[in-house]
């Protein structure tokens, strides 16, 4: 069974959960994170796109996590 990814705002836990549905969320969340710091330049570029303290993914800050790591 194929499911369509829709780029859209997320919220971090949420699309985490996304690549790691069978955790919770906040383990999820930090396997994110610990994926995204394997891609320095992707940190990087999320940060200039003000993902830092924010709860939110935007719509763009997403598609760069998709082109970096996937589709979920």
């Amino acid at each position: 069974m194929t499911k369509d990814f829709t780029i859209r705002t997320y919220g971090r836990a949420e699309l985490a959960q996304q690549y790691c549905p069978n955790v919770a969320p906040m383990t999820a969340y930090r396997k994110l994170n610990s994926w995204i710091d394997t891609y320095p330049d992707l940190r990087r570029r999320l940060t200039a796109l003000g993902a830092g303290r924010s709860r939110t993914y935007t719509p763009r800050q997403v598609q760069i996590i998709v082109e970096a790591l996937g589709e979920p």
